[in-house]
């Protein structure tokens, strides 16, 4: 179902492979959850996958001209956001000088109900002025985390979340229990610099699957 800038898909995955999927990140608990978002994968398309994610990846609708997704766990909790409105993009070309090029498609798969946690996609620029690096016109399409639910939009576009309360994140809230649990998944033309396979890197491990 297309709605505004992105499109949305309730029931995304078969569920006995979500619920294998959802059984498998609340297993790595809070593990390396401050390097969640620099703990990233590549999976080429055509590729067996090698782990549960790959798996649900693979189920989901391709992307015209990818060769392949990057993937990570994006954790947090709503009460203390770590994410500031951004646009994804090649980080490791960008911090070595290089132009910003965006991925062709970029998506998020929900696995629970949170606390606020909306996620927010928009045209506007990020505003370095800004608390969140929020932009400064605030025209938000905003998806409500919903188990199973997948949203794709433009790769280039501006996206963040939103705090408990739904508000552009700033001052720390009172503690939330359970974390927000989604997986990120952006479909690339070419594959960004210096991201490694799922099997390069031995962390994860209750994610993986036994080849066949």
């Amino acid at each position: 179902m297309k709605r505004g800038l992105v499109e949305l898909t309730d029931a995304a995955l078969p569920v006995a492979l979500f619920s294998r999927l959802s059984r498998a990140i609340v297993r790595l608990g809070e593990r390396r959850l401050r390097d969640t978002y620099q703990t990233t994968f590549w999976f080429p398309v055509g590729a067996a996958p090698s782990n549960v994610v790959e798996q649900a990846i693979a189920a989901l609708p391709p992307a015209r001209e990818a060769t392949g997704t990057e993937w990570w766990l994006s954790r947090m909790r709503t009460s203390n956001v770590q994410v500031d409105f951004h646009r994804d993009r090649d980080e490791k070309l960008a911090g070595q000088g290089g132009p910003d090029v965006h991925p062709l498609v970029s998506s998020v798969l929900f696995l629970n109900r949170c606390h606020g946690g909306l996620l927010a996609v928009t045209e506007e620029p990020p505003n370095p002025l800004n608390p969140a690096l929020a932009p400064e016109v605030l025209a938000l399409d905003l998806i409500e985390p919903v188990p199973n639910r997948y949203v794709r939009f433009a790769g280039h576009l501006t996206h963040g979340v939103l705090d408990a309360e739904n508000q552009v994140p700033g001052r720390r809230l009172p503690r939330e229990p359970k974390l927000r649990l989604t997986i990120a998944i952006n479909f690339w033309k070419k594959r960004p610099t210096g991201i490694p396979r799922f099997a390069d890197r031995r962390i994860y491990s209750e994610l993986a699957v036994t080849p066949r």
